[in-house]
């Protein structure tokens, strides 16, 4: 198959795959007082990604207070563009999980993340949401919600103070950063599901 060079109006083909060249008229244009900015759009989309996460209102226990106070004038996480918290779901980021999970809501938790769309992120924070925390021994306080959903942050401590909730989303922002929105090795793409026939016939018979 022929793969057809792109027509760049005033740039020659040659000149455009040269990067020097393209820095030449870079600073040519800077000289003359014009501000530009050469960049990836994949760089310019997760920049604008990163700095705009809105989170889904799941508050179940202490730490829910923690989150609160970080959206407060004191630590006002507006500055990162965290501020948005969304009722819904399907208006949702990220899913920042503070407080304990029983086994009871474990099903409601893992639904909520099922009707997000992607790209979907999910916050641990607290010790009860990483581990069971001070409930770990309990029969039925989950384990860590890993067990459930895939994790992408940990914030741990009991409760973890607004700092930590703060530099934790600064973590979830190098990891958006260093995605790839159109396509590639950094993106979260789901693996396909493969049921065997023995699967099938189990859910039959139940």
């Amino acid at each position: 198959m022929e793969i057809k060079k792109p027509a760049i109006k005033s740039i020659p083909y040659e000149d455009f795959k040269d990067n020097s060249s393209l820095e030449s008229i870079v600073k040519e244009l800077q000289d003359g007082g014009v501000n530009l900015v050469v960049g990836s759009l994949d760089g310019l989309i997760n920049w604008g990604r990163s700095n705009s996460l809105w989170s889904l209102t799941f508050a179940t226990s202490c730490c829910g207070i923690e989150f609160m106070s970080v959206g407060a004038a004191r630590y006002d996480f507006a500055r990162f563009g965290f501020e948005v918290t969304r009722n819904s779901p399907r208006q949702a980021d990220l899913i920042m999980c503070a407080g304990t999970i029983t086994y009871k809501m474990a099903p409601v938790l893992k639904r909520l993340y099922d009707q997000m769309a992607e790209p979907k992120y999910v916050v641990a924070v607290g010790g009860c949401a990483i581990s069971g925390g001070p409930f770990k021994s309990s029969y039925c306080v989950v384990k860590g919600i890993n067990e459930i959903i895939p994790v992408d942050v940990f914030i741990p401590g009991c409760p973890p103070r607004p700092e930590a909730i703060m530099y934790g989303m600064m973590q979830l922002q190098r990891k958006v950063k260093v995605e790839r929105f159109f396509g590639g090795v950094n993106r979260k793409e789901k693996k396909p599901i493969t049921v065997m026939p023995d699967d099938v016939n189990n859910n039959n018979n139940k």
